[in-house]
């Protein structure tokens, strides 16, 4: 080891340990590339500040345009190669990074929380500066290549090793090369160009969708298929959505090869919302794993653009007041009891005077645009003025085009809609008698479930819609934890809808227990105030306790059993069979619209999903019921709908009574 290798220059004896190796790293690079007559790499740091927020310009071109980038644990060298409408650079390498940290590095990059410097680390040998310095020309090298626009394959070679042009030649993804500093283990990974990057655009950016011309005509392969494309049929790039360095979506994924149900893969990520740093969890479900991959992260991409909004611009900063009727008035998807905004700091009630971020959206009933408030479109954004209610991914689906979005996501509406209108409605539901089903993979579940200990039972959940919506119970056969698992579907298809409710079941089954047994005194204080719900989690898991099978004695005991056949032979008669997906929009549409609501779309679909031939929309239909989690937070409790719809679908003869309201937890996961 050298004394260069030791000791720092003095200059940087002032500098936090991170941006002297940095600055150290930066002189020897530049010593090596004037002894073989190249230009010398810029290196900048990542890990000593925030990224996420927006950097002085300097800084920010500085870092634009490195190509060697220094961690606590690893250098990384890139962006490097890629084609031209695929560019990245170094701002879009540090944010992807960034948002891959641990829980304790991102509160004290991004929270302002005290850090102290545990020795001077990294130490970078000369062997690691060797190293460094191959892998810049190994990338310049793999960056050659035809270049366009009248330069040189040797001026490209030139600019591609200096960092002048990297990322801006041919080749599909640019990519990144991390070296790490303890094993010397050396890795290559793509990364895909982040849409709020400080820095200039990146290539030519896909013209937003204004819903002119929507919805437009889209030709069905059948009348009974709905997807456009299969979920396989995406090219989704997996290794830039999910890798160590910079993926979008998360560090990796992971396979549950135990699991007795389904074949499970998923990733997670924290994103940062009004309660801190989440850990936003994606998976797929399905029969095999290659199969639940795509849905995995088809479901991680549709997350990534709901919780937040991933182009600058757009937003309209207002009152309600001001805005009239060219808004959506929030107070019209339900608001909190008054005790709720009473007792809890962390929202306020709605102020129509007070400006707050609007999104643009499309009315399909009334063919217009409309001003969406943000909170209710980005569920994991927000800021102090809006924080009137807590929404979650109610309505956002993903589709190939707007329309096929649309039409997943209004369905979705109508699902928890009525599944509320069921649970707080104490509605008597049918039971479906699974037996007499010909889905073959109906049956595969059904016994997939038998063999964990637990019998599957299916409702027809229909209020005032005529849409198949079927909720999902599975009872646990002996009584033990994990007694009780809920979930729902609703599709065009009545099998389809049973098989959606009975796949997410099969989910939840092999976790629940063990969701129960880890918790047990606070479920049960719990199931004693149910005050002490507020989480997610908390509903399901609250109904894996045996004690709670007293307050589903509908589901238990049902009116009637009969086959899906006959229960739905009215829809199967009046049900939209073209072969045209803007029809059975529109027929959704006026479905909704005759219950007395709007229904609106929000362009949620991010530059990344734009590239990949995917859209994703948030719907709204004010006035249908949404889901909330937390007991004070039940919007539904407090809308006149739970308490007409029973009586305009003949269910009764007059509105639900306060006194028939089941004022117990949903049981929704």
């Amino acid at each position: 080891m050298t004394t260069e290798t030791v000791q720092r220059p003095s200059a940087d004896a002032a500098l936090p340990p991170l941006v002297a190796a940095g600055a150290d790293l930066e002189r020897r690079l530049a010593a090596r590339a004037a002894a073989a007559g190249l230009g010398a790499p810029r290196v900048a740091v990542v890990g000593a500040a925030d990224v996420l927020r927006d950097e002085d310009p300097v800084t920010a071109a500085h870092r634009a345009a490195a190509t060697v980038h220094v961690t606590a644990d690893a250098v990384l060298v890139g962006p490097w190669g890629g084609a031209a409408d695929e560019a990245a650079c170094g701002c879009c390498l540090a944010i992807r990074w960034q948002r891959l940290r641990t829980r304790t590095e991102r509160e004290a990059l991004e929270t302002g929380l005290a850090s102290t410097a545990a020795g001077a680390w990294p130490v970078l040998t000369d062997y690691t500066a060797d190293a460094v310095w191959s892998l810049v020309q190994l990338a310049g090298e793999r960056a050659d290549g035809p270049t366009g626009g009248g330069s040189s394959a040797a001026g490209a070679r030139t600019e591609a090793r200096t960092g002048a042009r990297a990322g801006r030649v041919p080749g599909g993804l640019p990519r990144v090369t991390r070296l790490d500093l303890e094993t010397g283990l050396v890795s290559t990974v793509p990364l895909l160009a982040d849409p709020l990057c400080p820095h200039a655009p990146h290539g030519p950016a896909a013209p937003r969708e204004d819903f002119t011309g929507f919805p437009a005509a889209r030709p069905k392969p059948a009348p009974d298929r709905y997807r456009l494309q299969a979920p396989g049929d995406y090219a989704l790039p997996f290794d830039a959505l999910a890798n160590p360095v910079c993926g979008v979506l998360g560090a990796g994924t992971w396979m549950d090869v135990t699991s007795p149900t389904t074949a499970p893969v998923a990733g997670s990520v924290f994103m940062r919302g009004y309660a801190g740093l989440t850990d936003v969890t994606w998976s797929g479900q399905s029969h095999s794993f290659a199969a639940s991959r795509d849905l995995a992260f088809l479901e991680g991409l549709e997350r990534y653009a709901g919780t937040h909004r991933r182009e600058r611009g757009g937003v309209v900063t207002d009152s309600y007041a001001r805005l009239g009727a060219a808004a959506l008035d929030p107070r019209d998807c339900g608001l909190y009891a008054p005790e709720t905004y009473r007792d809890d700091p962390m929202i306020a009630p709605f102020d129509p005077e007070r400006p707050i971020p609007w999104v643009r959206g499309w009315s399909l009933r009334d063919d217009r645009p409309v001003l969406v408030p943000a909170r209710l479109v980005y569920y994991s954004a927000g800021t102090a003025a809006d924080h009137f209610v807590f929404e979650c991914s109610n309505g956002c689906a993903t589709g190939s085009c707007l329309e096929e979005a649309v039409l997943f996501g209004l369905l979705e509406l109508i699902e928890r809609d009525a599944f509320l209108l069921g649970w707080y409605g104490d509605a008597p539901l049918a039971e479906i008698d699974l037996g007499a089903c010909r889905s073959p993979v109906l049956r595969a579940m059904t016994d997939r479930a038998a063999l964990c200990g637990y019998d599957v039972h299916a409702f027809d959940n229909r209020i005032d819609l005529a849409v198949p919506v079927v909720t999902g119970l599975a009872v646990r056969r002996d009584g033990g934890p994990g007694t009780l698992a809920f979930a729902a579907g609703a599709a065009f298809d009545p099998e389809g809808a049973i098989e959606a409710a009975v796949s997410e079941i099969l989910t939840y089954l092999p976790h629940l227990p063990r969701q129960v047994t880890e918790r047990p005194a606070e479920l049960a204080a719990m199931a004693e105030d149910f005050g002490l719900v507020k989480r997610l989690p908390d509903h399901a898991a609250l109904f894996g306790l045996p004690r709670m099978a007293e307050h589903v004695g509908g589901y238990l005991r049902p009116p009637r059993v009969a086959a899906a056949a006959e229960l739905y032979a009215a829809w199967e008669e009046r049900r939209p069979r073209g072969l045209d997906l803007r029809e059975d929009v529109r027929w959704l549409t006026a479905e909704i619209a005759a219950a007395g609501c709007d229904v609106i779309a929000v362009d949620q679909t991010t530059p990344e999903q734009r590239a990949m031939g995917l859209r994703t929309v948030c719907t709204i239909a004010p006035g249908l019921l949404p889901i909330d989690f937390g007991w004070a937070r039940q919007r539904a409790l407090t809308m006149p709908r739970l308490r007409t719809a029973q009586r305009r679908a003949g269910l009764r003869p007059d509105d639900l009574p306060e006194a028939a309201i089941r004022r117990v937890p949903h049981p929704f996961p």
